[in-house]
């Protein structure tokens, strides 16, 4: 059996633990009103997709100025370079000014935004009209042409105009659209977490009750352990943290639970195979283990032993906690209640963190309960 690691924490009857982690100052974050909402248009496929709706532009203006086939692929080809060198020098401008677009406000950001892409218009379709009279003066009187200087740059910018006013605000929206997406997603894990922390509470707290007069020094310890339960589900607001932190407040649950249980409970640790700073949901592992010992470990005429085993396949983990159960009660004790409330808990919150890619499964036998927890590997930043 692993150690149980104790958690940085104040004086305890005099005793100093260990001092707490430093606290690294956080990155400096963009003003909530400030112009972020531009995607990376030096992105392959940001790239690509202002081609092919450049493209898919030229093809609709053709199409709307013909009524024959006669010079449609012709004028075609001919909007298609003026679109393309419009689209794609507009999106590189964009794409310079992105990073300092992100340090003003808003609707300074977006004026600046659509007046560099309007210069850019114009600088280009002055550009294209003086290539086109030395290369190709005969051509001057096709439709992308027009003899009219100020006509071919009015209409380029009345276009781009529409145009640009038309992506900003879709890229607007869209952003805001993520945002709400996150808070929601964020609201719901918190609410979720808030379930999980009153049921090992109230589990906890029957467990010092037991303690207090039979083993005040148990009990002395069992509260020391209950602190360290909530300073460190309290005091970490992320979404995730790492698998060396679930793991340690794991542990000291399960010692919280041995001094209860005594020799009834073992837990064996089988997780060398993991990489300790791989992100996972916060409270993943304590309501799991809580369940094998509150459903298995507690029903047993007998000790019981609980297994932690860790196994990594390629860029995917996954951690079985298994128990054994009472052969009469099948499964796992479903009259006792609880029990698919946490499992539910953490399916949801795994689908929130990692989408499609993590699950939890659950495998029953007689006398045997497993619960299989499969999250892709993110290490942590840090």
């Amino acid at each position: 059996m692993l150690p149980a690691p104790r958690l940085a924490g104040p004086l305890t009857n005099g005793v100093p633990r260990s001092p707490a982690p430093a606290v690294t100052a956080a990155p400096d974050k963009p003003r909530a009103d400030a112009c972020t909402y531009l995607p990376d248009l030096c992105a392959p496929m940001a790239v690509l997709g202002v081609v092919l709706l450049a493209e898919l532009l030229a093809i609709t203006l053709t199409l709307a100025r013909h009524n024959h086939w006669g010079s449609f692929f012709a004028d075609l080809g001919s909007t298609s370079v003026v679109l393309q060198w419009l689209a794609l020098t507009s999106a590189a401008v964009l794409c310079g000014l992105r990073s300092r677009l992100a340090r003003l406000p808003l609707q300074q950001g977006s004026a600046l935004a659509f007046a560099a892409v309007l210069v850019n218009i114009l600088l280009v379709s002055e550009a294209l009209y003086w290539i086109g009279y030395l290369v190709a003066p005969g051509v001057a009187t096709d439709a992308w042409l027009p003899p009219d200087h100020g006509f071919f740059a009015a209409r380029n910018l009345a276009v781009g105009s529409l145009i640009t006013g038309g992506l900003l605000r879709y890229f607007y929206v869209s952003e805001q659209w993520q945002k709400n997406v996150q808070r929601e997603a964020q609201a719901r894990i918190h609410a979720l977490q808030a379930r999980i922390r009153p049921h090992f509470l109230f589990n906890s707290m029957n467990t010092i009750a037991s303690l207090t007069r039979s083993n005040p020094a148990a009990a002395e310890q069992a509260v020391e352990d209950l602190a360290d339960l909530f300073r460190a589900s309290l005091a970490d607001t992320r979404q995730r943290i790492t698998l060396a932190d679930e793991l340690e407040i794991t542990r000291v649950y399960e010692r919280m639970e041995r001094q209860r249980l005594g020799g009834r409970l073992e837990v064996r640790w089988d997780l060398d195979a993991l990489p300790q700073d791989a992100l996972l949901p916060s409270l993943s592992l304590q309501p799991l283990l809580e369940n094998a010992v509150y459903h298995g470990i507690e029903r047993l005429t007998g000790p019981g032993v609980v297994t932690v085993t860790g196994a990594r396949d390629g860029g995917t983990l996954s951690i079985a906690i298994s128990n054994p159960v009472p052969e009469a009660s099948g499964a796992f004790a479903g009259d006792r209640p609880g029990h698919q409330m946490a499992l539910d808990n953490i399916r949801e919150r795994l689908a929130l963190a990692f989408g499609d890619a993590a699950d939890l499964g659950i495998e029953s036998a007689p006398g045997l309960f497993r619960v299989t927890l499969r999250f892709p590997y993110q290490p942590s930043p840090q």
